[in-house]
């Protein structure tokens, strides 16, 4: 029986990394991506020669779309199962407070629109469906490490809007016994991790910087603390919650925090600069140890409306459950990055152990 796999968000970094994963397993792989005037579709165009990819236009606050996307892939298999991975959602945790509105509608009520369409093409028995959930969850944290059964206090309109998320995937799994899980993923980055996300503004900047096109790297609150991984990992994480028995919610995490601060540092060491601080707040720069030149500044309109300061995850259940377990650590995350975004650096030099 043909494998098919929906994936909404199929342009992004875990979209991109998914496609490729079940293209590898013989899935046919359909993808929805969103209309825009400038070409978006960069992380796939590797896979646009692989017959097994069917891309259709759409968006998660189009009903309508949705449903018409689900009854031409019913119609074209006899279905033994669906996998649909929604990973569609507007993800920029800062920018969701500009736009909180659209943000409810697309990562919540969107949510809701996909679980609808399924059950009025009569499709529940035939889907398993994953949702991307996050560790914005948990917000103003309750306890840490965070699990399963650590409360919310999500504290961004991302965050709320994901929860109404959580939620109705729990939901839709009890009122209609549907095979629905929620991925509770800590941060994870990789090369292919948007320009505008703290990590790649980190690799970016210091490429900048190594080329003469600035000066300095302008940043935020240095001192958050996150639980990053690579997503690579992550989406086989995604993959084994629909290959298993029964629905669940898990958190896939690698139980290690490093702050901000340690991202920069580790990246810049890469090109052979020793950061060091100086001050205090807004006022807080990082510069070079052995020429003293500040590469590092910091700016209040980088800080959150409402910060989240430590996020760490604990993935003991789906260690247990699924057998899952991050393959790569912190200082390879880094590494991969800058190896990707400073193409001038010496690759004998960052091979080495910093």
């Amino acid at each position: 029986m043909t494998k098919v796999a929906l994936i909404t968000g199929i342009t992004g970094q875990d979209g991109s990394y998914l496609a490729e994963l079940l293209l590898s397993k013989n899935y046919l792989v359909w993808g929805i991506i969103r209309r825009a005037s400038n070409i978006n579709t960069q992380r796939i165009e590797h896979l646009y020669k692989n017959k097994n990819l069917i891309l259709r236009y759409g968006d998660l606050a189009d009903g309508f779309n949705i449903i018409s996307i689900l009854s031409e892939i019913k119609s074209s298999y006899d279905l033994s199962i669906l996998e649909i991975y929604n990973l569609g959602a507007m993800s920029h945790v800062k920018v969701s407070f500009d736009m909180p509105e659209y943000t409810a509608n697309v990562d919540g009520l969107g949510v809701l629109r996909i679980l609808e369409s399924i059950r009025s093409l009569h499709l529940l028995d035939k889907t398993r469906f994953y949702q991307a959930s996050t560790s914005e969850l948990y917000g103003k944290v309750q306890e840490i490490p965070q699990t399963e059964t650590t409360p919310f206090y999500p504290r961004s309109p991302y965050g709320v809007a994901k929860l109404y998320a959580f939620w109705i995937i729990k939901n839709y799994r009890e009122a209609y016994n549907m095979f629905a899980c929620n991925g509770i993923l800590f941060n994870h980055e990789s090369p292919r991790r948007g320009p505008t996300f703290i990590t790649r503004k980190i690799t970016r900047g210091l490429n900048m910087i190594l080329t003469g096109e600035r000066e300095t790297l302008c940043l935020g609150n240095i001192n958050a603390s996150r639980d990053w991984g690579h997503a690579k990992d992550y989406v086989y994480g995604m993959w084994l919650m629909l290959q298993a028995e029964l629905p669940d919610d898990y958190v896939l995490a690698t139980n290690e925090c490093h702050t901000v601060r340690e991202f920069v540092e580790k990246a810049f060491a890469y090109a052979g600069f020793d950061i060091c601080w100086k001050g205090a707040g807004v006022n807080e720069v990082g510069y070079d140890r052995s020429t003293e030149r500040v590469l590092i500044t910091s700016s209040e309109k980088y800080f959150r409306t409402t910060e989240v300061e430590q996020l760490i995850g604990n993935p003991q259940k789906v260690k247990n459950n699924l057998g899952w377990v991050p393959k790569v650590h912190f200082k390879e995350l880094v590494k991969d990055m800058v190896m990707s975004d400073c193409p001038s650096l010496n690759t004998s030099n960052i091979g080495a152990d910093v």
